[in-house]
């Protein structure tokens, strides 16, 4: 217990909290689940530097991660007090991150990386947990998985005979440095004696270090990462466009995109699992299999000796600071890219140190020092970012990585993912032809991209896939043959398809208490004709989260498909008495509103959906062509206007600009928006033939 609890009070807007000790235990006075004050009795401590978190049991076998946390360090460094973990937000009882909230909830969120055999032991009925564990802390079992057949081996016991002889009786070993070498060749540069032919050790990191979802306990499966888990591609949110991390990540998506990787390089060739610590400290580390005297010189590094400059990880490992105060490298261990910074916005190791310089100085510093500078292992940004955006050439750009067999898997098919936006004939083409690619991540890519094609096509390519080697490339074929796509399997299909469904349908309820899980089984359920079940799934995620918006739209066009436009109408209503500023909740009710012919209702609707989501450009699209529709044609070229500045190359605010812009008699501003459409979509028959006619008309 490193934190101070001898009555000291920590303020954070309209709450104070006061950390006191009572009877021997220690107590938290905070805001509790109805916001009201109260006390609550520490359980556990959590972590211990540099911060130190504190969890705190409710009813219901919840155990609660407080959201005042302890600042481990030293005085001198900042530390040695209570701060909050999330200070820009103004958290309160309700909110899925307030300390009482499903986001805070340790049994889920917390305990299968910080302890060792977990059963969350979650009761949908109840809505309780029954939480167990075998250490409160990260044991041997944790990564070797269970022990028993050890110990029998470990004290020749009965039954130590049927151990495995060479694993010693460890259900997972790992052996991939086991005989290796890294030889220096001329140019300073290590290489490993034998080619990595595993990702055991990898794999099994990564069921913590990793951003994933986890649908699996079985001891046998989490040591098969695709069984258990589904770690997050290089994504929009989580990733910058070059690949650096953004959000928390946990290393192993960053790693598998790094040039460390491609090389052979595991994670205890530089981390000792068994303490946690490097092997080597400082520049030493790198030295390894980088000599010394050619690149920890100022030569390469152009920084003074001992200075922060000339140290290795501060230019191709620099740190990202998550929690307030925890400062975690970035894995991906490249080449620093100023000149990513003034093209794309990407950050960059220089300037992290040289806050009070430009970009731009950095990236010519960068050329001063190296004329023909290496572009780096990763080189898919530019790609990336045409393809976040839409911009022209988006296509071909992901689909040149995709194919690189010089690209990191994780890349491809990160690459693949980012295809969905554009479901062209190529692209389910192409996405098809990856579905055989030994690398499951790239597979499982490739189905979310086929997963909205015609049923006939999503059964023929999918069904092989029911016998995939991995659970999560069955799973995710299962569910999007699901519905319309099952009619027509074949008996031997069938009997693959019922099997993986199953195996879909177990991996939402062992994260039953989630509402996305209720929210995805619902789907599943409306999707495959039972209504009723879909209904209580939609219910449930809602009761179990009520901010959560796209199960109470799910509910809502339930009821609409039943022809109860009424009944989706209160749906809509009744969540937006507790989440006003959704936009999406104000679309969907825009949209019922519409159908219900109440017209001046609709469009103040849509207008507040395009105002509180800008991000979102179906909503700003849908405004403008309602304006258009009830008589008011100027506003709706002005909506448009406005949101082609925040999306500039959505195909369908650029369509709706041009029409309605003809309809006005501007051929010329249709003409240029009709010409970028044609960039961005050159077989589309429709823009072809108006482009045309726009160009006779504007000679």
């Amino acid at each position: 217990m490193l934190g101070r609890f001898d009555g000291i009070s920590f303020s954070d807007g309209n709450v104070t909290s006061k950390f006191y000790k009572s009877d021997g235990k220690f107590w938290v006075r905070t805001d509790g689940p109805d916001g009201a004050l109260g006390d609550f009795e520490i359980s556990y401590t959590f972590g211990v530097w540099p911060l130190q978190q504190y969890l705190i049991e409710l009813p219901g076998g919840r155990i609660q991660a407080l959201g005042i946390a302890w600042d481990a360090r030293s005085k001198e460094d900042g530390g040695q007090r209570w701060f909050q973990l999330y200070p820009d937000r103004k958290l309160k009882a309700g909110d899925p991150q307030h300390w009482t909230g499903i986001d805070q909830n340790w049994n889920y969120q917390c305990a299968w990386c910080h302890s060792t055999n977990i059963k969350k032991n979650y009761d949908q009925t109840t809505r309780s947990f029954r939480t167990t564990w075998s250490e409160i802390s990260v044991g041997c079992e944790a990564c070797h998985g269970p022990g028993s057949d050890h110990v029998a081996w470990a004290t020749a016991s009965n039954g130590w005979e049927q151990s495995d002889q060479r694993d010693k009786g460890f259900a997972r070993t790992f052996d991939e440095r086991k005989g290796v070498t890294w030889p220096m060749d001329a140019t300073g540069q290590a290489h490993r004696s034998v080619p990595r032919s595993s990702a055991n050790e990898i794999r099994v990191c990564a069921g913590c270090h990793s951003r994933r979802q986890q649908f699996s306990d079985d001891p046998g499966s989490v040591g098969r990462l695709f069984d258990a888990f589904r770690p997050s591609l290089l994504e929009d949110g989580l990733y910058h466009v070059d690949g650096q991390q953004r959000d928390e990540v946990y290393s192993y998506g960053s790693f598998l995109e790094s040039r460390m990787h491609s090389a052979g390089v595991t994670c205890s060739d530089c981390h000792n699992p068994h303490t946690g610590k490097l092997r080597q400290t400082g520049n030493s580390l790198c030295g390894q299999c980088h000599a010394a005297e050619r690149f920890d010189v100022s030569a390469h590094h152009h920084h003074a000796t001992n200075s922060k400059g000339a140290e290795c990880a501060a230019c191709h490992m620099p740190a990202t600071t998550y929690m307030g105060i925890d400062g975690r490298p970035d894995h991906s261990i490249r080449i620093p890219r100023p000149d990513r910074t003034v093209l794309l916005g990407t950050p960059n190791a220089c300037n992290q140190c040289h806050t009070d310089k430009s970009a731009k100085w950095a990236m010519d510093a960068v050329k001063t020092w190296y004329p023909s500078p290496k572009p780096g292992f990763q080189d898919f940004a530019e790609a990336f970012d045409r393809g976040d955006w839409g911009a022209p050439g988006a296509q071909l750009g992901l689909i040149g990585i995709a194919k690189a067999g010089t690209e990191a898997p994780i890349a491809r098919a990160s690459a693949i993912a980012r295809l969905q936006r554009f479901p062209s004939s190529q692209v389910l083409d192409f996405a098809a032809s990856s579905l055989k690619i030994d690398d499951p991540q790239i597979r499982a890519a490739a189905v979310s991209v086929i997963a909205g094609a015609p049923p006939e096509m999503r059964r023929s390519l999918f069904a092989p896939l029911l016998r995939d080697e991995t659970r999560l490339v069955r799973m995710d074929a299962a569910r999007a043959i699901a519905g319309e796509a099952e009619q027509n399997l074949s008996a031997d299909d069938r009997a693959s398809f019922e099997k993986a469904l199953a195996e879909y349908i177990d991996a939402q309820l062992f994260n039953a208490e989630r509402p996305e899980s209720q929210a995805n089984l619902g789907t599943l359920y409306r999707d495959r004709g039972k209504l009723g079940e879909a209904r209580a799934a939609f219910a449930r995620a809602i009761e179990i989260d009520p901010t959560f918006v796209p199960a109470v739209i799910s509910l809502a066009e339930l009821k609409r498909g039943q022809d109860d436009e009424s009944g989706a109408e209160a749906v809509l209503r009744k969540s937006l008495d507790g989440n006003p500023r959704s936009g999406g909740l104000w679309h969907a009710l825009g949209l019922s509103l519409i159908r219900q012919k109440r017209l001046p209702e609709a469009i103040a609707a849509l207008a507040k959906a395009a105002e509180l989501a800008p991000e979102d450009p179906r909503f700003s699209y849908v405004y403008g062509v309602a304006l258009h529709d009830t008589g008011k044609p100027r506003e709706a070229v002005e909506a448009l206007k406005s949101a082609l500045t925040r999306h500039p190359y959505d195909r369908d605010i650029l369509w709706g600009l041009a029409t309605y812009e003809i309809e006005a008699g501007d051929d010329a501003s249709a003409l240029a928006h009709t010409e970028l459409l044609n960039q961005l979509e050159p077989d589309r028959s429709d823009v072809i033939q108006l482009l045309g006619e726009l160009r006779q008309r504007t000679r």
